[in-house]
């Protein structure tokens, strides 16, 4: 599987990072609404608490007042006027210009508050007037009939506090937010725990089929049966895998004792070219016979991955080549990094390399082999040719098996048309794919390889 370079996305290509977003998302909506309700209970608390705390004060000032002489009055209430932003006047008659009657549950709070102030009886007041002024701050006016005779009247600002003045206001909710979102975010990673499970085991399986490790058939009754219905799944792709292989061998083990028999009898005949010719037509299918058993022992993937150096893999594959073509030696070459490692099944990927060069050599007398990083754990090894190319209708059909361009169809260049085949099945099978192009200027062949590190 090739990877694909990153990309900045505002949504997530995760299924975890979507669903916790999400919830996440839900869950902030959920706490702005509690929290608006909770700020406008608080709202209404706050104007009880303000009623209450001027209805005391007013209270205490009256009883003051009331308990005084009428001479002393004027100077208490000089003494007392402004120390909370407080208008206090004595009026025969309360001034009601420009004010307006409370509403019935604030002056129910105002009027428990002052009867639930201690005080002896003859000194209550017998008459309260509660109004209010709008201005900047609203005021609340309450008017006392004295004792004996005239009003003491108290305008007092009136601004309860803000709930989200308090200090812990948006603690709790900030905290259960964090903690919430935590939660959901362990909730849902465990949740989809066995999805990434599932797909890393389909990824093993696609890679190393005789060796890829079963599933474990726990947890969660849907996870349960997913494992179960993939491990049988897994099973049976081994044993189509195991019987095709099997087929293989006993065919190419039937064959071979006729064509050896075909041989021998030909070598009986007294006509030197015709007998050239069997030879040549039983050559063919013999090798023929080599490539499909190799093709299908390439599919049985029975090899297991281990830690492998691609460079000196590649190197090796150049050298046997330089061995047996040596007059192609100086075309061979290599560039990249010394050294890069990654697990793999060295048969299959060195059969594989081998082919790819091998043609490289055959149809274009060089092989120049480039290894670098195509992406985010990905490499890239490019094998240059200068081969007349392929033409571009036929670039992704010579992949299929015993599918040859025209040019090759010939003894002398030889070749079944399972080579590239069996590149492509055993690049695949270690997650990566093989692709060919034109070089620009219409002499040569890239062929890349990309395998995951």
């Amino acid at each position: 599987m090739i990877s694909r370079p990153m990309r900045f996305r505002l949504w997530p290509a995760s299924l975890a990072w979507r669903t916790a977003l999400t919830l996440l998302a839900g869950f902030a909506v959920v706490q702005a609404i509690g929290l608006g309700i909770h700020t406008a209970n608080q709202m209404a608390l706050n104007h009880i608490i303000a009623e209450r705390e001027i209805a005391t004060r007013d209270i205490l000032l009256y009883r003051r007042v009331a308990l005084a002489p009428a001479e002393d009055r004027p100077s208490i209430v000089a003494a007392e006027q402004g120390l909370n932003g407080e208008r206090i006047s004595l009026d025969p008659i309360p001034p009601f210009s420009g004010s307006f009657a409370l509403p019935l549950p604030a002056r129910q709070i105002i009027r428990g508050s002052i009867l639930a102030f201690p005080m002896k009886p003859r000194f209550r007041p017998h008459r309260i007037l509660m109004r209010g002024r709008i201005q900047s701050p609203p005021r609340m006016i309450l008017s006392f009939k004295l004792p004996d005779q005239g009003w003491l009247t108290i305008s007092s600002p009136f601004h309860p506090s803000a709930p989200w003045q308090s200090p812990g206001f948006a603690t709790a909710f900030i905290v259960m937010f964090v903690l919430g979102a935590l939660l959901i975010f362990w909730a849902v990673f465990r949740l989809t725990a066995p999805v990434r499970t599932l797909a890393e085991a389909a990824e093993q399986l696609g890679r190393d089929i005789a060796h890829a490790p079963a599933l474990p058939e726990s947890g969660p009754t849907e996870i349960a049966t997913a494992a179960v219905a993939f491990n049988t799944m897994a099973m049976r792709i081994r044993r189509f895998v195991e019987d095709r292989t099997f087929l293989l061998s006993a065919i190419g083990h039937d064959l071979r004792t006729p064509i050896t028999r075909l041989k021998l009898r030909t070598e009986f005949l007294e006509d030197d070219q015709q007998r050239e010719k069997f030879l040549g037509d039983l050559d063919e299918l013999e090798a023929m016979l080599a490539s499909t058993l190799a093709f299908g022992r390439d599919v049985a993937q029975s090899e297991a991955s281990v830690p492998v150096d691609l460079v000196t893999l590649l190197r090796t594959v150049l050298d046997e080549a330089a061995d047996i073509i040596p007059e192609c030696a100086d075309a061979l070459r290599y560039d990249g990094p010394s050294h890069v490692t990654l697990r793999a099944r060295p048969l299959a990927l060195k059969r594989a390399f081998a082919n790819l060069i091998g043609n490289a050599l055959k149809y274009g007398d060089s092989a120049r082999v480039t290894l670098r990083d195509a992406a985010r754990d990905t490499l890239r090894i490019d094998i240059e040719d200068d081969g007349p190319g392929i033409p571009a209708a036929e670039l992704d059909r010579v992949f299929e098996p015993f599918r040859r361009v025209e040019s090759s169809r010939n003894r002398e260049t030889g070749g079944t048309g399972l080579g590239l085949a069996i590149a492509r099945n055993a690049i695949r099978a270690h997650g990566g794919d093989i692709t060919l192009a034109n070089k620009h200027g219409g002499k040569g062949l890239i062929a890349s390889v990309y395998l995951p590190r």
